[in-house]
């Protein structure tokens, strides 16, 4: 095959597979993601993999459909298990993940087998993804049904190239958080490259439950793992504007229209189209209208609604019961506001093709909108785009996802009533020259942002990614790399070992106080310093008396404040290496620390001998990373021309010398005169880089942990690795 392919992963494949006697009938899906994406295939090679709609269970007939879904379609079937499917789609992906996400935890259900059966699924897109992947492939997963999928992709393949698409909203961490599985759902879409959403408040939304639950902190959308980076970005989905287009003087189009323009003659059209799901607002569309005709009298027999409902899982009894209340709610108001020659609201609970649809959004004087919480929606712009001449009027609901696009059509909250109802008048009343004014900058966002934009986008995004993984740095330090520098450690006779302390030898506590050593660091720092040829530094934040009192036993030299102090082995007392600072800077600086720990629950104020620290780790995340970035741009005013430099490291906002750092700390040693044949630094954070940076080139330099850009040349995931690697060095 073909190098440099896309391959698509949805649940559904863009065509339909139907039983026909003794084989199957596929025809071509229309509408969704596949009328979306259908432009790639003429731009580039591309393979489509995905649940074929049917089960079929005989291996010869499996083959049979295989052979010809991949030699007509570019399609490759998964033929999934039916149990394991419905637990999987019914279950989990649409009795769970749906209403959550859409903001009905009422209607949320948490079923441990129904998640087992969404692992399975997922595991069995990933292996069948795994069979056909080739190294120069860009994979691209849609929806939620494969959260997943990226990560497994990811662990088996690391260098693949894997997009993620998530066509719904990504609720708030509040809605979010009520998930049991969530850290799993979230580590699953940062095995992708990119993280697509249709609107910024989901990504803000995802980027909050990352740092909330994971722990992990971005810099412009941006989140560092290990040796890649996952972006997540805001790509709005478009509409396919040619085939609207080439459409409108469609004959067979022309004449439907036609024929509805005779039937509503004399009477202005509102229009609504859904699938019949309680996240549409359906109900609440149809009390408003109700509502309109008992305040405006005078608009009766003036105007029909025509709601279109397409049929949704009608096996599930939520959706059952919202039918009812449908078919009675519109029974009801026809009823009571019906005449002999008018039927207010005229009810189709149907599929409609494209052919029929668009005579309708030709037809409609007004387009109505409301869900109560929709990813994009793209009803609102398949109306703007049927109708070239920029007429109509659009009231939208402000929770689509499609009204931070359309912010000229009229804007409403879907569960006020009086809004509803009064933009309806405005809707109704809108002269053609306002309709114009509104629409024509909206459809020309339309024309400019069309499915091919959207998908170039973010191809072009993963082409970046895959660019940038093949420079980046650090390498995860295992297997060759990690036998490597044991050897070299092993047949070297004098070594350097310059070690931070918090968040590198200590995982990071709640107070600073608790982060005391424990008796198996303590012995491996000890059977390290003692060993002949060893040099053994740790160099940390900490104050010089901490430092004395937990490690002056273990025979390390000493390091503190980042390089304020400094103590050998072998001496008895510290050294300062500050230069001459001004008088009463802590008396200056130490209220506005304070203020900013008092607007900020969970962070203090520490005082170490040359430095002022402001910590927050016990503080809510996003508030205190918020007045942490605060705090500094209001200390920079302070510390202009003077000798004092404002540091933002891991959770804590440093004021220290300009004349201390690790860096500086660390060339104490290096030129001290002893000639070292093996040098390694491990440091976690900011402060460590002037170490990396101080260190001769063929140095041993560690990043510790999976956040952050470093200058170090290999990389640990965690204060447990670290200590192994030290607990091999200490016994080799």
């Amino acid at each position: 095959m073909s190098s440099n392919r896309l391959i698509i992963v949805s649940n559904r494949l863009p065509v339909s597979l139907q039983r026909r006697g003794a084989g199957y009938s596929v025809h071509p899906s229309a509408g969704g993601l596949a009328t979306s994406l259908n432009a790639l295939r003429e731009r580039m090679p591309m393979l489509w993999l995905g649940w074929p709609g049917v089960s079929v269970t005989d291996p010869d007939e499996r083959r049979a459909v295989a052979s010809r879904l991949v030699d007509e379609f570019g399609c490759i079937p998964l033929f999934l298990p039916q149990p394991a499917f419905d637990r999987y789609y019914s279950g989990f992906s649409n009795g769970c993940l749906w209403p959550l996400f859409h903001y009905f935890p009422q209607y949320a259900h948490y079923s441990e087998h129904e998640w087992r059966a969404y692992q399975q699924v997922n595991g069995l897109f990933s292996e069948k993804l795994l069979e056909i992947l080739q190294p120069s492939d860009t994979v691209w997963v849609h929806d939620y049904h494969l959260m997943l999928l990226p990560e497994l992709v990811r662990q088996a393949r690391p260098e693949a190239t894997i997009g993620f698409f998530l066509h719904i909203p990504f609720p708030s961490y509040e809605i979010f958080r009520h998930l049991p599985w969530r850290e799993s759902i979230l580590r699953g879409l940062l095995g992708a490259d990119l993280v697509g959403f249709h609107s910024f408040g989901y990504v803000r939304h995802f980027l909050s439950s990352l740092l909330r639950i994971l722990g992990l902190d971005h810099e412009f959308g941006r989140v560092t793992l290990a040796d890649r980076q996952v972006k997540a970005d805001t790509f709005p989905l478009g509409v396919d504007m040619a085939r609207f287009e080439a459409a409108k003087d469609d004959p067979g189009v022309r004449q439907r229209l036609e024929g509805l323009r005779r039937e509503t003659a004399g009477r202005k059209v509102v229009l609504s189209v859904d699938r019949l799901d309680f996240t549409k607002g359906i109900l609440q569309r149809l009390r408003a209208f109700e509502g309109f005709l008992t305040r405006f009298p005078e608009w009766r027999g003036k105007v029909v609604l025509i709601t279109l409902c397409v049929p949704s899982r009608t096996r599930v009894p939520e959706y059952r019961a919202l039918k009812r209340q449908v078919d009675e709610l519109v029974g009801r108001i026809n009823g009571r506001y019906g005449q002999p020659e008018w039927t207010p609201i005229w009810y189709l609970y149907r599929f409609l093709p494209f052919e029929q649809l668009l005579p309708l959004y030709r037809l409609a004087d007004v387009a109505l909108v409301t869900p109560l919480r929709d990813g994009m929606n793209l009803v609102a712009k398949e109306y703007l785009a049927a109708r070239p001449e920029s007429t109509g009027a659009l009231v939208l609901s402000e929770t689509a996802g499609s009204a931070d696009e359309l912010g000229e059509a009229l804007i409403v909250n879907p569960h006020d009533e009086a809004a509803i109802i009064e933009a309806l008048r405005r809707a109704l009343s809108m002269s053609e020259a306002e309709q114009v004014d509104r629409n024509t900058p909206m459809l020309a966002r339309l024309r400019r942002y069309n499915t091919v934009r959207w998908a170039d986008d973010i191809l072009t995004e993963l082409e970046q990614a895959r660019r940038q993984r093949t420079q980046r740095r650090p390498r995860l330090l295992h297997g060759p790399l990690r036998q490597e520098l044991l050897h070299g450690f092993q047949h070297s006779r004098s070594r350097l070992l310059l070690l931070d302390y918090d968040g590198t030898l200590v995982p990071f506590k709640g107070h600073p106080l608790q982060a005391a050593p424990d008796e198996g660091l303590c012995r491996i720092l000890q059977r390290l310093a003692g060993r002949r040829g060893n040099r053994l530094v740790v160099i940390s934040g900490r104050d010089a008396g901490t430092l004395e009192r937990w490690l002056g036993e273990t025979g390390a030299d000493l390091v503190a404040e980042h390089g304020g102090s400094l103590r050998r082995a072998d001496d008895s007392e510290w050294k300062s290496a500050a230069d001459d600072l001004p008088q009463g800077w802590k008396d200056e600086i130490r209220p506005v620390l304070q203020v900013y720990a008092d607007r900020t629950p969970g962070a203090e104020v520490e005082q170490k001998g040359l430095m002022l620290v402001w910590h927050y780790r016990r503080a809510e995340p996003e508030l205190g990373s918020l007045r942490a970035k605060e705090l500094t741009d209001h200390l920079e005013g302070y510390v202009a021309n003077t000798p004092l430099h404002v540091l933002q490291g891991d959770r804590v906002v440093e004021i220290k010398p300009s004349s201390v750092s690790k860096g500086k700390a660390a060339l104490a040693w290096l030129s001290e005169g002893t000639t070292y044949d093996f040098t390694l630094a491990v440091g976690d954070d900011v402060t460590d880089e002037d170490m990396f940076a101080a260190m001769p080139e063929d140095s041993w330099t560690i990043k510790v942990g999976y956040g952050g850009a470093s200058g170090a040349s290999y990389l640990l995931p965690g204060v447990e690795a670290v200590r192994q690697l030290l607990d091999e060095l200490a016994g080799s």
